[in-house]
């Protein structure tokens, strides 16, 4: 990051939250105070803080422009003191109301935001001012401090559950001997003087361990809306005053009775439960900010007077040379002019195994240099590497919202209106016959029905998905794709670079009477390391395979464009006699009765001809087993190429697939997949994405395919960025089992709230419980989640 950038994250690291504080138990921290929205004073950052980010030159730090739409920018931004669906609303409200903002989308599940703005009517300081007067705080997706702030939270999450089990299980001690004792046991004084130290136990609870409830809650009432933290603090407060009013006036109209011992334990069940939720979810957030901070903050530079200088990645431009130490990323797309090294490209091509890379190699920004210095020359930086390309991605799936989701985040702020309606009515029931006992059935009905699993039921299980995908070089671009792919039955796939490989292998060799193959090969493989041509490399790599190499040793080398190479050979470390050798099309070498049906390359001497190579494609070695997955998943599996119908039925025979076509155009392809829909089937598409473009974007589901592919310009949904064509198959099992998991999450919600509500509003269950059952029922939700994360089936195999 830039020094601005660094000094913004910084200062808002150390800045407090634009809420009101409780006056205790809390940290210090300089604000200044302006009128709120909703009319109330209240702490706001200072605006020149801010205004660091409206230098153009710092927009590309954490936003992309537009290309569609001038003058318009897309920035992802972390938002922090959100709890909750409801929060999520409000966020996109408070900016929607900003002149110049497009568009909005804040995701509960990742707590990130995606904001599309103009940047001739608002800069970055508007609409992140904005977010901080809603009670938030914006910050750039890519900020370095990131991390840093989430172990704070966690940490200062853990000390107030801790600091909530200790007052717990001592109110609970103070609160056992009127449980047990009987009449006549406890003194008036003694009972008295328990319940006066329960009370003081359970101030550092109320003023410390509630503050984040207390304070969401205020600043919920400032601003006139309602979020899931208003009826818990509701709750607590209630709770705390009654048990109050039973210490210091027994004989008032609330009675005697005190539940010091209940409220303090569903405070500590509430804060476990939300602390187990922040540890989990700091996984997904944990891997994308570890792939989206990759880069490193200055590399070496080669000055043009011949020494390196370290300057900031963002000054490199294509055609520097840089150096790159051992353990560092490389910052840029390359090639090495020295050196020798092993890569990790795992986190951006789901390669697992560290990779070799020498001289005239290709590097990608983002992939780690393990194991020795080296030089490259940079080639591509900023927006147009792959890196750059992956992690907009990456930040553009935490933000969408699948359709489960958006239903879910529409009925949060309804269903907690009618959670304070029903809290309330309960209260008026009971207060006729009970006054003490309707405040803790309000009470009981606030905390039980908070909407936090309903929430959280979606986001949590696709997230999970998506996080498990991406660690296989699978790259999610919206999570609606789950839904659609889930229901699909019917599977499109590309021949050449998605069934095959972009190179050709030798299939067979024939050789005249008296030579060897691995003869042929080896002599073959001396020309054909003097050319650039596919087919050539595919001769050398036979010929290193079968151990023929070094046999010849090659002069005079001529090749000739489209035809082949000439060249004089004669044994290696020998004084045999030296001829001609010729490798290439059967014209060039003399060949009369060359096999016109296959893709051949022929060998001749002196003496005429010698050999001949059939060539044909490389089938990738998890294309029988992919294709085997998902006919054994129920899934229709078809081959359409553009290549003749008999390369077409050769390579489906060899992967499985019944139903091939060649000869196919991409509007016969398009064709094929608007016929298949109006059959009623779901149909996913996978393709290289070169002459796909309109059946990707036409399909219900599509999957792009290599590395070749730009991926910004990919219609697809899924973007396979490794070579692994099992991920594919992987992914449709992994959508099914999630919109399973999702389904069983929302159920649990439902049938949860339907059976406690009404047990909460007859006063059938007590506060402590009904703290209990939420955090629980929030726990499950996330808990169940995870599993699409460790599901044994979708672990990589070594």
């Amino acid at each position: 990051m830039s020094g601005k950038l660094q000094l913004l994250s910084a200062t808002l690291t150390t800045m407090p939250l634009s809420t009101p504080r409780l006056p205790a138990f809390d940290e210090p921290g300089p604000a200044k105070s302006t009128a709120g929205r909703g009319g109330a004073l209240h702490e706001q950052p200072a605006l020149p803080t801010l205004a660091l980010l409206d230098d153009e030159q710092e927009w590309t730090a954490f936003s992309r422009p537009i290309a569609q739409q001038a003058g318009c920018w897309e920035s992802n931004v972390l938002i922090e003191g959100m709890h909750c669906a409801a929060c999520a609303l409000t966020i996109e409200d408070a900016l929607r109301r900003v002149p110049g903002v497009r568009d909005v989308e804040v995701s509960s599940g990742s707590h990130r935001a995606k904001v599309v703005w103009a940047s001739q009517a608002v800069t970055p300081s508007g609409w992140m001012q904005a977010v901080h007067e809603a009670g938030y705080r914006a910050l750039p997706a890519n900020d370095a401090f990131a991390r840093e702030r989430r172990l704070a939270e966690s940490r200062k999450a853990l000390w107030r559950m801790m600091v909530a089990g200790l007052c717990m299980m001592q109110v609970m001690m103070y609160a056992y001997p009127a449980y047990v004792a009987q009449p006549g046991d406890l003194s008036a004084e003694l009972e008295q003087l328990l319940r006066w130290a329960s009370w003081v136990l359970t101030l550092p609870v109320i003023f410390f361990s509630c503050g984040p409830f207390f304070s969401s809650a205020w600043r919920d009432v400032l601003h006139r809306r309602v979020s899931m933290d208003l009826p818990v603090a509701l709750g607590m407060l209630i709770t705390f005053l009654v048990s109050s009013a039973g210490t210091f006036d027994p004989e008032g109209i609330f009675g005697h009775e005190v539940f010091f011992d209940s409220l303090t334990m569903f405070v500590f069940f509430l804060l476990a439960g939300r602390w187990l939720e922040l540890r989990l979810r700091d996984r997904t957030a944990g891997a994308l900010e570890a792939l989206m901070n990759r880069l490193p903050d200055s590399v070496l530079r080669l000055e043009s007077e011949g020494h390196y200088e370290r300057v900031p990645v963002r000054r490199l431009r294509a055609g520097d040379v840089i150096r790159v130490l051992p353990g560092e990323a490389f910052p840029a797309d390359g090639v090495l002019l020295q050196g020798h090294t092993s890569v990790d490209e795992a986190l951006l091509t789901g390669e697992s195994r560290p990779l070799t890379r020498q001289v005239g190699d290709e590097v990608i920004s983002g992939s780690h240099n393990l194991s020795a210095m080296v030089q490259m020359r940079v080639d591509r930086v900023g927006a147009q590497t792959r890196f750059a390309q992956i992690v907009h991605l990456m930040e553009s799936a935490s933000t969408s919202k699948p359709t489960l989701a958006r239903l879910a985040d529409t009925i949060a702020k309804p269903f907690l209106i009618a959670v304070l309606i029903a809290a309330g009515l309960a209260c008026a029931y009971w207060w006729q016959t009970d006054p003490e006992r309707a405040l803790m059935v309000a009470v009981s009905v606030l905390i039980v029905t908070c909407p936090c699993a309903l929430s959280l039921a979606t986001p949590a299980a696709m997230l999970s998905a998506a996080g498990a995908l991406a660690r296989r070089g699978v790259l999610v671009r919206r999570m609606d794709a789950f839904e659609s792919l889930a229901g699909v039955d019917t599977v499109m796939f590309d021949k050449t670079g998605t069934l095959t490989r972009d190179a050709m292998v030798v299939n067979r060799v024939h050789v005249r009477e008296g030579s060897t193959r691995q003869q042929a090969l080896a002599l073959a493989a001396a020309l054909a390391q003097h050319s650039l041509h596919p087919l050539s490399r595919a001769l050398v790599l036979a010929a290193n395979s079968s151990d023929g190499t070094g046999l010849w040793q090659v002069d005079q080398v001529t090749e000739q464009a489209g035809q082949g190479i000439s060249a004089k050979v004669n044994s290696s470390g020998a004084a045999g006699p030296v001829f001609s050798v010729r490798l290439g099309s059967a014209s060039f070498c003399g060949v009369v009765s060359a096999n016109a049906s296959a893709l051949q390359v022929h060998l001749s001497d002196d003496a005429g001809w010698l050999a001949s190579f059939e060539f044909q494609e490389d089938i990738r070695h998890d294309a029988p087993e992919t294709v085997a997955a998902l006919q054994r998943a129920g899934i229709r599996v078809y081959l359409l190429s553009g290549d003749a119908s008999e390369a077409a039925h050769r390579v489906a025979h060899q992967v499985g697939i019944q139903e091939a076509r060649g000869n196919c155009s991409p509007q016969d392809k398009l064709d094929f997949l608007r016929a298949s829909q109006q059959q009623g089937h779901k149909v996913a598409v996978v393709g290289d994405g070169l002459n796909d473009g309109p059946v990707l974007a036409g399909a219900h589901v599509s999957f792009a395919f290599g590395q070749a592919v730009p991926l910004a310009q990919a219609q697809a949904d899924f973007l396979v960025s490794g070579g692994r064509l099992t991920n594919v198959a992987e992914a449709l099992l992994l959508s099914r089992r999630t919109l399973t998991i999702v389904r069983q999450n929302l159920s649990w919600a439902a049938i949860y709230n339907a059976v406690c509500v009404p047990l909460a509003v007859f006063g059938l269950l007590p506060a402590w419980l009904a703290g209990l059952g939420m955090a629980c029922s929030s726990l499950l939700v996330v808990l169940n989640a995870l599993r699409l994360s460790k599901d044994a089936r979708f672990e990589r195999k070594s």
